[in-house]
C-alpha cells in the first residue's frame, strides 16, 4: 500500500477522533449550564427563609393605640391638653395608664410633644385607684409624688384632676399619698378636702376690670402657637353675665385675651353677634354677621375659629353641641371646602367616653 494512502487515513482518523472529543466536550458543558438554571431550590434554604419573613411580620406588627388626652405644662407655666395615642389596654387600667403617663421620665418621655414637660415627679408610682359610685376617684400615689416643686402645686393637681375627668363618669379627684388620704397638697397646702374637680378652674386668670359679685367663672379655650403647632389652652375667668350665660361666653370670646399676648385672638374684631339660641336637645345655634367669614366668597371659617368656640361652649354640662350660621348666607364651610351640614359636637376636636 501506497505510503500517502496510510497516512490519508490515520490522518482522517486522527479528526475524526477529535471532533467526537471537542463535540462530547460541548454537550458535558451544555447540561452543566442547564443543570444551573433548573436546579431546584434547596428545601431546608426554603424553609428558613419562609420562616424569617415570618418572624419579621409579627415584629412589624403595631401595637393598637388610641387617643387619650394627657393636661401637660407648657413652657409658659400653663397647664394644656394634648392629644396622644396610648397603646390600647383593658377598660379597668386605663386611669392607671393615664397617671403613669405624666410622670417625668416615664413612659411619655419619647411622645412628649415639644416645648411640654410632665408634671408628676419622677419616680412617682400610681399605688391604686378606685372610682365610687357618685364618681370620685380615689388615687392613691407612692411617697415620691412629694418631691415636686412647689411653685408647680396648683398646675399638678389641675392636670392630675383634668386628666382624670375627661372620662364622663369620673367627676372629681381625691388624693392619698402612700395608703393616707389628703386633706391638702403636701408642699404648699392648696386645700383639697372632699376632692377636686374642674369647678375649682384650671389656668385661672381674672381680669381687674370685672365685678366680681355679678359675673360667673368658666372655661374659655384661647388658641395658643408653638412653631407650626396651634393648641388651644384652657383659662378658667370670671364673665359679666348680663341675660343669658352662653351668650355671655361667646361676647367675651369675641373680646379675646386680653390679659396675656401669648394667647391669640383669633376672631374679627368687627364681627356682629346676632342671636345666640339652644335648643332642647342642647344644640346651641349661633347667628354671626359676615366678618366671622375667612373669605366671603368662599364663605368659609377659619378652623381655629370653630374649634374655640366648640371647645369653649361644649365645656358647658348642657351643651352638646354647636351650629354656626351666617347673616345672609345660606351655606357655610370649614377650611377645606366641606359644608357645615350638621351641628359641630366635641369629639370633633378630642376624644371622648368613659372607663
Amino acid at each position: 500500500m501506497n505510503i500517502r494512502v496510510i497516512m490519508g487515513k490515520i490522518g482522517s482518523c486522527i479528526l475524526i477522533v477529535v471532533s467526537l472529543i471537542l463535540l462530547t466536550a460541548c454537550n458535558n458543558s451544555s447540561e452543566d449550564v442547564l443543570e444551573d438554571i433548573d436546579a431546584p431550590i434547596d428545601q431546608a434554604e426554603e424553609t428558613d427563609k419562609n420562616e424569617d419573613i415570618g418572624e419579621l411580620g409579627e415584629d412589624d406588627q403595631e401595637v393598637e393605640t388610641v387617643a387619650r388626652q394627657l393636661y401637660l405644662l407648657s413652657k409658659e407655666g400653663m397647664v394644656v391638653p394634648q392629644t396622644v395615642e396610648l397603646p390600647k389596654i383593658e377598660s379597668n387600667e386605663v386611669a392607671t395608664q393615664v397617671l403613669e403617663y405624666l410622670v417625668e421620665d416615664g413612659p411619655i418621655t419619647n411622645q412628649l410633644p415639644s416645648g411640654f414637660e410632665a408634671v408628676l415627679p419622677a419616680g412617682t408610682e400610681v399605688l391604686g385607684l378606685n372610682l365610687e359610685e357618685d364618681g370620685t376617684m380615689v388615687v392613691d400615689l407612692s411617697e415620691e409624688f412629694r418631691e415636686y416643686d412647689g411653685a408647680k402645686e396648683q398646675q399638678i393637681i389641675q392636670a392630675m384632676t383634668y386628666t382624670l375627668t375627661q372620662f364622663d363618669n369620673v367627676e372629681k379627684v381625691k388624693l392619698w399619698i402612700n395608703g393616707f388620704e389628703q386633706s391638702e397638697m403636701p408642699v404648699n397646702g392648696t386645700p383639697i378636702q372632699g376632692g377636686y374637680s374642674r369647678v375649682n378652674g384650671i389656668n385661672m386668670m381674672d381680669s381687674e376690670a370685672i365685678d366680681l359679685m355679678n359675673s360667673q367663672a368658666v372655661t374659655i379655650y384661647y388658641p395658643a402657637q408653638l412653631g407650626s403647632n396651634i393648641y388651644h389652652v384652657p383659662v378658667t375667668q370670671h364673665i359679666e353675665v348680663k341675660d343669658d350665660l352662653n351668650k355671655g361666653i361667646v361676647e367675651a370670646l369675641l373680646n379675646g385675651p386680653t390679659y396675656d399676648s401669648k394667647l391669640l385672638h383669633v376672631f374679627n374684631p368687627n364681627i356682629e353677634l346676632i342671636e345666640v339660641d339652644k335648643s332642647s336637645d342642647g344644640v346651641l345655634s349661633i347667628e354671626f354677621s359676615e366678618e366671622v367669614l375667612a373669605d366671603v366668597n368662599e364663605a368659609y371659617i377659619a378652623d381655629e375659629v370653630i374649634e374655640t368656640l366648640v371647645l369653649t361652649l361644649t365645656d358647658q354640662p348642657d351643651i352638646s353641641g354647636v351650629s354656626i350660621s351666617v347673616e345672609n348666607v345660606e351655606q357655610i364651610f370649614n377650611e377645606h371646602g366641606v359644608p357645615y351640614s350638621e351641628p359641630v359636637t366635641r369629639d370633633s376636636f378630642v376624644p371622648t367616653g368613659s372607663l
